[in-house]
């Protein structure tokens, strides 16, 4: 017997229903404000994620599932939606369009990590991306359409938190003082710290050790060493905020764990177990397009975790309407009718009802007893009398009311 990969899991009929559900109200919510939604392949050049996420993250110099195909092209399977997406943007001469270009995507993203509760080595995203504005009303746009997707799914246990870590001119009065305050501390630090100290030390207050996450609380903050211009982009995203009636809490410690952020990032943090974990995260990212060969185009895009926002919502007891039931299930009263109901079957469904009848040669009561199973609305019962007459007794499985109709005013019962 063969089992599943290690941190993967199969999404049996029995859950499809909640993913489907959740999928629908992202995809409603977005294109209620334009968003488009885009398709990329599922593993791309590993060179692209060594450019755009940073070759000192975690995700490059550990999760990465990277291997070499048969032409000796190193590919990797995409850990996270924002790079693909760009780089289609490029390809595919988006940036010529008129802009602002809002997309999104459903994505699997693969990621070499220990697995546990909602982090899995594949997990999906919603993937949510704008093109083409500076302003941090774009940020808004981003950060409302998922708080407005929240509340579609009356989920209400988190916290929008939100920083700027500044741009590429400021931040390195900032590096300069993390360099200063982290020195002295160095030695009792984990050897990945050791090294983004060197290398890139933004990444020191993005550590999970605990031991390094101590030191963060006493840190420099990044909001203290803004340019008047990044003050004042992170001033208005709080006033847009407020206008859109989205509640949010200044957190100086979030800088996400990727490379190519700039200006704001944020994160919907939910209270899980007594401590607060990310269901959401994301941010601005205004040179990446162009340090992937692009125009010079700002952007801000974030990502929504499927597998801990279900675990959320099932652990609030919030039920997901699945929609799964069938119509209508057709029994065969007897055998010689068999051909008769698979006709009359194949004309429900051309007409949008959703039915089904017997392949297993079963009794007439084994039938009735498997349509209940199935949780069937509806039940036909097809003998000799509906194939001379056309005429039909609906039965309401839930009440046992009956209701008797031509075949030509079946639909509109049925559905």
């Amino acid at each position: 017997m063969y089992n599943r990969p290690k941190g993967t899991k199969d999404i049996i009929p029995a859950e499809v229903g909640k993913w489907q559900y959740v999928e629908n109200v992202e995809r409603d919510i977005l294109a209620s404000a334009n968003f488009q939604e885009i398709r990329t392949p599922v593993f791309e050049h590993t060179e692209l994620f060594l450019r755009s996420v940073g070759e000192t993250t975690d995700i490059v110099n550990k999760e990465m599932y990277t291997f070499t195909d048969k032409g000796g092209r190193s590919l990797t399977l995409r850990p996270e939606g924002t790079a693909g997406i760009v780089r289609a943007f490029i390809e595919n001469g988006l940036d010529n369009e008129v802009l602002p270009l809002k997309l999104f995507m459903f994505t699997s993203c693969f990621r070499y990590e220990r697995p546990q509760a909602g982090r899995l080595r594949e997990h999906h995203q919603c993937s949510i991306e704008a093109f083409g504005s500076a302003s941090a009303k774009m940020d808004v746009e981003v950060i409302a359409s998922i708080k407005r997707i929240f509340d579609a799914l009356h989920f209400s246990n988190y916290q929008l938190h939100i920083n700027s870590i500044g741009c590429k001119h400021c931040r390195q009065n900032y590096i300069q003082a993390l360099h200063e305050y982290y020195k002295d501390k160095l030695p009792n630090m984990c050897e990945d710290c050791k090294q983004r100290y060197e290398k890139n030390p933004l990444r020191l207050l993005d550590c999970k050790n605990e031991t390094c996450q101590a030191y963060k609380q006493q840190a420099p903050k990044t909001i203290d060493y803004l340019c008047d211009n990044c003050k004042q982009h992170f001033q208005e995203l709080q006033e847009y905020l407020t206008l859109a009636g989205v509640p949010y809490v200044v957190n100086p410690n979030i800088v996400r764990g990727l490379d190519y952020y700039n200006r704001t990032v944020f994160e919907f943090l939910a209270k899980e177990n007594g401590a607060m974990g990310t269901i959401c995260g994301g941010g601005r990212y205004d040179g990446l397009i162009e340090s992937m060969g692009g125009k010079s185009i700002p952007s801000v895009g974030a990502g929504i975790g499927f597998e801990r926002l279900l675990g959320l919502l099932e652990k609030e007891n919030i039920v997901l309407s699945t929609n799964t039931h069938v119509d209508v299930y057709v029994a065969c009263m007897q055998k010689e009718y068999e051909k008769e109901v698979m006709s009359f079957v194949y004309f429900l469904r051309q007409k949008g009802v959703r039915v089904e009848y017997d392949f297993m040669q079963r009794s007439l009561k084994a039938e009735l007893k498997y349509a209940n199973k199935i949780g069937a609305k509806y039940l036909i019962v097809y003998g000799e009398n509906e194939a001379t007459t056309k005429n039909f007794v609906v039965k309401e499985m839930a009440t046992g009311k009956e209701i008797q109709a031509p075949q030509e005013q079946l639909i509109k019962i049925l559905k």
